[in-house]
């Protein structure tokens, strides 16, 4: 052991750079907002104007501090008070981060193997969620029924139920607005009889083409894109929806899960790969590989920044299925909740499960593949016709053969192939909640570490 052990020392966020970029810009930015950035970022939030001015009274012992006494020498310092805002404020972020991580890990997940899943969407659907963040919230409730969905298919049972947290994240590499959905969900159903079940590995692209269908179902519902755009987005021979499903977590792997629970609830920037040059009033932020710089005017890396900034009270973690407030909630009044779970292997092997892509077709668009359009009769797979050469032969057979030829090259200036959108601003702001954990707490501002 070292001879002298580490000790607390103030911090002063007066010298970061990223302080010293928002005090020397704000009042410029906050001007000449709704000219510049309102077509790009949205509206600004009169919420996000009190998120900075908490920031910048963050860590200052001007606005106040609490005296830490040493009981026994009589040693004492200042500690000062923190803003406790998400993502803007990096220090107060990273303490949640912590805390959520802990927490999770002790609460709520249970010890049975776990799977990390990464949910995300096109471009060209991207800013409908930031010019309404309240359906930021249907997103995670649209990558929950995918998941419930394919879960059922592997397990039929009435009483299986799988478990998932579901994190929103709003931020890409480089700050684009890039919203996509971390997963931590259970590998399979738990059971009423204290049972927990493992299913075969989830295949991603049927979970991609869950997800696809039912995003975009719900943007048509909410009346944010037309059936034009639907049609345009399955046109594609990728559609730019993506999922992404990680190993098996085994259930004595705490540290593993511990580290993905703070990573999809962290901060949507990194100080290290920021660098702001006072003088030609820009940020050049560095790519996570560290091989790309992305120069940002001062004002529009304020822009970006802001737009990841949550709502006041907006839950970006929500838990789905056992893992839901309510699941828990009735266990602890049961006194159930520290049971541990019996994992059982699942009697279904792979190729089994393969098997209920009919199923599964029947439940994403509402008919059965396997029934005749003429006769209702029940049909089969027969073959898997894969090579390119009998493909064509066959469609040429058939005469259903047709090469479309290349659209000519698209002349300057030329008009949009899709008249923009209409961008409905009344449904942007959302609830307070009472979850403490990861919202915005309504009481006086805590101390700062």
């Amino acid at each position: 052991m070292p001879d002298i052990s580490p000790v607390y020392r103030p911090r002063k966020p007066q010298d970061s750079q990223y302080y010293r970029c928002v005090e020397d810009h704000f009042a410029e930015f906050e001007q000449v907002y709704d000219e510049r950035f309102t077509t790009k970022y949205g509206f600004f939030r009169a919420y996000v104007k009190q998120v900075i001015y908490r920031f910048l009274d963050c860590g200052i012992l001007h606005n106040g501090f609490a005296r830490i006494k040493c009981k026994d020498c009589g040693h004492e310092y200042l500690l000062a008070f923190s803003c406790k805002r998400r993502h803007f404020c990096p220090s107060c972020h990273q303490k949640r981060v912590v805390q959520f991580g802990e927490w999770l890990c002790e609460e709520v997940l249970k010890a049975v193997p776990h799977r990390h899943f990464t949910f995300s969407l096109p471009k060209i659907i991207r800013r409908y969620f930031l010019y309404d963040r309240k359906l930021l919230r249907e997103l995670s409730h649209c990558v929950w029924e995918s998941l419930k969905t394919l879960c059922g298919v592997a397990l039929p049972d009435a009483d299986a139920i799988p478990g998932a947290v579901i994190a929103i994240q709003t931020f890409g590499d480089s700050l684009n607005f890039n919203p996509h959905c971390h997963v931590l969900c259970t590998d399979g159903s738990f059971f009423d009889s204290g049972a927990f079940k493992i299913v075969p590995p989830g295949d991603a692209d049927t979970l991609e083409k869950l997800l696809q269908h039912k995003v975009l179902s719900m943007l048509r519902r909410k009346g944010k894109i037309t059936e034009e755009v639907v049609d345009l987005i399955l046109s594609w021979r990728h559609s730019g929806f993506n999922v992404h499903c990680g190993p098996r977590i085994q259930p004595g792997d705490q540290d593993a899960l511990e580290n993905i629970a703070r990573y999809v609830v962290r901060a949507s920037f990194s100080q290290e790969r920021m660098t702001y040059v006072p003088d030609a009033a820009k940020v050049i932020y560095r790519s996570k590989d560290g091989k790309l710089d992305k120069a940002f005017d001062a004002l529009e890396w304020l822009a970006a920044m802001c737009s990841h900034v949550p709502n006041k009270g907006e839950q970006m973690v929500r838990y789905y299925g056992y893992y839901s407030n309510v699941c828990r909630g009735q266990r602890k009044k049961a006194d159930t909740d520290s049971r541990v779970p019996c994992i059982l292997q699942t009697e279904q092997s792979p190729k089994g499960y393969l098997r209920n892509w009919a199923r599964l077709i029947q439940k994403i668009y509402e008919v059965d593949p396997l029934t005749c359009p003429k006769c209702r009769g029940p049909m089969r797979v027969i073959s898997f016709i894969e090579n390119p050469e009998v493909v064509k032969k066959i469609l040429k057979h058939l005469g259903l053969w047709e090469v479309k030829p290349r659209p000519p090259p698209r002349i300057a200036k030329a008009p949009p192939l899709l008249t923009e959108p209409h961008i409905d601003y009344s449904e942007s702001q959302v609830r307070f909640s009472d979850n403490q954990l990861y919202v915005d707490p309504v009481g006086p501002a805590d101390l700062a570490a």
